[in-house]
């Protein structure tokens, strides 16, 4: 059996370092094999860098999926191709880096994850992430794997759920990302792929998605552009999935939440 914590949206400087004083014993505690993190909201709430990926890596994370922030700091355009960081599969034309990972670690084949965006972003050049997974699929049939994760990141419940059931015995797990609110309909569906719509994120908890709640509520009321800032204060949420996989098969036999509140330190 592999046991994969999958972390949602890491939000700047707080986000790291909750997950800093998390991850470790989180690790030890439940026996984890595997760490798969969302990056897009890494480095300043906006983007991902090589030094904060490799600040969290130093913290127990394995692997990456990113999303619609992923490219926002011009710099990781060129950082990525030697970073264990999947951005989407489905973006259009010469994008760098590649829409999946494959790692290791010990398992008998290597374990995938794949990195999918929902239709749903204005100026997001992308295809169908349906077809684009399925011909993604196709290719990795030749080779042999011990488990496919799939991170599909996107503001529309509806499509991540019927995402999970379009992958439904093809894939180990479909997690969605991006909304930063942790969804409690985690489950193992009809063909054995562990599904949740959305993992949530690891930063502020009195926050808006992260940003400093009195500049969205700002936007709310008038019209005048707010340019964000993102709370760096706890307590701080750190949102999660545990997903164990029959290594046989590479199908989910559990998935359950992961919640914990940082304050003062100390997790809750």
């Amino acid at each position: 059996m592999i046991k994969v914590l999958f972390i949602g949206d890491i939000v700047g400087s707080l986000g790291r370092s909750t997950l800093q004083k998390v991850l470790p014993r989180l690790i030890v505690s439940d026996n984890i094999n595997l760490v798969v993190a969302n990056c897009d909201n890494l480095a300043h709430g906006r983007g991902a860098t090589e030094q904060t990926i490799k600040e969290t890596m130093g913290y127990g994370v394995d692997v990456f999926t990113g999303g619609d922030h992923i490219f926002d700091l011009k710099e990781f355009q060129n950082e990525i191709a030697n970073l264990p960081v999947a951005r989407a599969q489905n973006f259009l034309g010469d994008i760098p880096g590649m829409g999946y990972q494959l790692i290791k670690k010990g398992f008998r084949y290597p374990f995938c994850v794949i990195s999918l965006m929902g239709e749903c972003f204005g100026g997001q050049n992308i295809s169908n992430p349906f077809y684009a997974v399925s011909d993604l699929l196709r290719g990795l049939k030749r080779k042999k794997l011990s488990g496919i994760l799939v991170d599909i990141h996107g503001d529309l419940t509806s499509q991540k759920v019927a995402m999970g059931h379009f992958l439904d015995g093809k894939v180990s797990a479909v997690v969605g990302t991006h909304t930063h609110i942790p969804t409690c309909d985690e489950r193992i569906l009809d063909k054995g792929t562990a599904f949740v719509t959305d993992a949530g994120m690891v930063g502020a908890q009195d926050s808006v998605l992260g940003v400093k709640k009195e500049i969205i509520i700002s936007r709310f009321l008038d019209s005048l552009p707010h340019k964000f800032e993102w709370a760096t204060e706890e307590p701080a949420v750190f949102n999660s999935v545990l997903i164990t996989v029959d290594e046989k098969t590479g199908l989910a036999t559990s998935i359950e939440r992961k919640d914990i509140i940082l304050k003062g330190g100390d997790p809750k």
